[in-house]
């Protein structure tokens, strides 16, 4: 078996927590440590990982000043509800990258904004 972990660099951990946990909505939990979080599914699949900039010697998250947050990153979430992500989504950002719309490669609906770092955020209607 294998798994991947994403994790990206975030300024402020708790905030970011919080700010994924309404978008995805996720039940409400506290991040592990002040530089660390993940992110978990309801049956406790790892769903993203926050790590604060600076802390440890990771270099792709020693600075992030060195490169743009999410440069060839796109984070891209299933989610049952989609409209519970859209209405999140609403009040957590000040616009969105793109509206809900078809994606007619999938033929699901989906939107995309940004996190709080800059981070390229699309949510997509879980069909499965």
């Amino acid at each position: 078996m294998a798994r991947i972990w994403t994790i990206i660099g975030v300024a402020h951990i708790p905030t970011s927590f919080s700010w994924y946990q309404l978008l995805l909505g996720l039940p409400a939990a506290t991040p592990a440590h002040d530089d660390f979080g993940r992110l978990v599914d309801t049956d406790g699949t790892v769903l993203l990982c926050l790590h604060a900039w600076g802390v440890e010697d990771h270099p792709p998250l020693a600075n992030p000043r060195a490169a743009t947050p999410g440069n060839g990153l796109l984070l891209f979430f299933l989610v049952d509800d989609f409209e519970q992500s859209r209405q999140a989504a609403r009040a957590l950002a000040a616009r969105l990258e793109e509206e809900p719309h078809v994606n007619p490669n999938t033929g699901a609906r989906e939107f995309s904004l940004r996190d709080l770092d800059g981070y390229y955020v699309t949510v997509s209607a879980y069909s499965g």
